[in-house]
């Protein structure tokens, strides 16, 4: 579609087509009804003008069928739109399994990414063509917004928790990155680019790249050095098949392990207690950095398929 369109980005994900396709259906919609009303107007004001001061309207009793036709249309029409709208977001909120987890820290004014092999970059982002790539982000200052217009997705980075988007981008090439949340005098400043990569161009730059200490070995070290592992073997809940499980509140609550509560356990520990253990567990608030906080959760996310038992050391 963005073919005939060609003020519009080019499609470069799976998302665009039915992004694009809803867009314009809203924008017909909207002509159409605005078209309709404004020559209902006009013919009615021109018709059932009055002709003499002394021409007084006839009596009009309505009509039952035509109050219930402009009632159920318009309601199953928004209802259509809801469904459709509504099937749109849960895609783009739900990735599929197996992606690519790319690591986000926004600042004023740029994007630090990390990839999961130890790579960093500033206000650059290479991923492979093909593959489903999810972003895990957060702010360590205040709201920006990562913005990829070719691959038709947005989603804010808020301070103090983590949000996340996926995409998976078909075509290769070099395509713009913004941010689309006003942050500040440099706002205008804080772009980057986002190259995506034929698999084996990825993995030739991966090796040119010079691949570092990973994520979750990152991860790992942290998680040791600041004393973990000797609670988390016998006085904390074990961490292994936690992410992504239910966890039993001492309150009688369930909650999802996602990022939001690791984040949380390590920041404010107190906030939910597991339900069996003591809330013995000091904060962490303030002695490890956004980039550390996102090594651990790859760390504790390596361990979502192991039994739980003894943490590795």
């Amino acid at each position: 579609m963005a073919t005939y369109f060609p003020f519009l980005p080019e499609q470069g994900s799976r998302f665009a087509t039915g992004v694009d396709t809803f867009y314009f259906s809203m924008v017909g919609l909207t002509i159409f009804f605005a078209s309709l009303i404004f020559a209902l107007i006009l013919f009615f004001s021109v018709r059932y003008r009055r002709r003499s001061p002394r021409e007084i309207g006839a009596d009009i009793h309505g009509s039952l069928p035509l109050e219930i036709f402009w009632s159920v249309v318009p309601l199953v029409i928004v209802l259509g739109i809801f469904a459709w709208a509504t099937e749109l977001f849960f895609t783009r909120s739900n990735p599929p399994a197996n992606t690519y987890d790319v690591y986000v820290a926004a600042k004023q004014w740029m994007w630090k990414v990390q990839h999961p092999e130890g790579i960093s970059e500033i206000n650059e982002l290479h991923v492979p063509a093909g593959r489903a790539v999810k972003l895990v982000m957060t702010s360590q200052d205040v709201i920006h917004s990562f913005y990829l217009p070719i691959f038709r997705i947005k989603q804010d980075v808020i301070p103090g928790r983590y949000t996340s988007q996926w995409f998976q981008a078909d075509k290769p090439g070099k395509y713009h990155l913004f941010c689309a949340e006003y942050c500040g005098t440099n706002h205008s400043h804080m772009t980057g680019w986002v190259h995506v990569m034929e698999p084996r161009d990825y993995q030739h730059w991966l090796s040119q790249a010079g691949i570092g200490t990973s994520m979750v070995a990152a991860g790992e070290h942290l998680f040791t050095s600041l004393g973990c592992a000797s609670c988390h073997v016998r006085d904390c809940p074990p961490l292994q098949g936690l992410y992504g499980s239910s966890v039993a509140l001492q309150d009688g609550r369930t909650v999802f392990a996602g990022e939001a509560y690791i984040r949380e356990s390590i920041l404010a520990p107190t906030a939910k207690v597991v339900r069996g253990y003591r809330p013995i567990m000091p904060t962490f608030q303030g002695q490890v950095s956004e980039e550390g906080m996102l090594q651990l959760l790859a760390y504790i996310k390596s361990l979502a398929g192991e039994a739980p038992g003894k943490v590795q050391k």
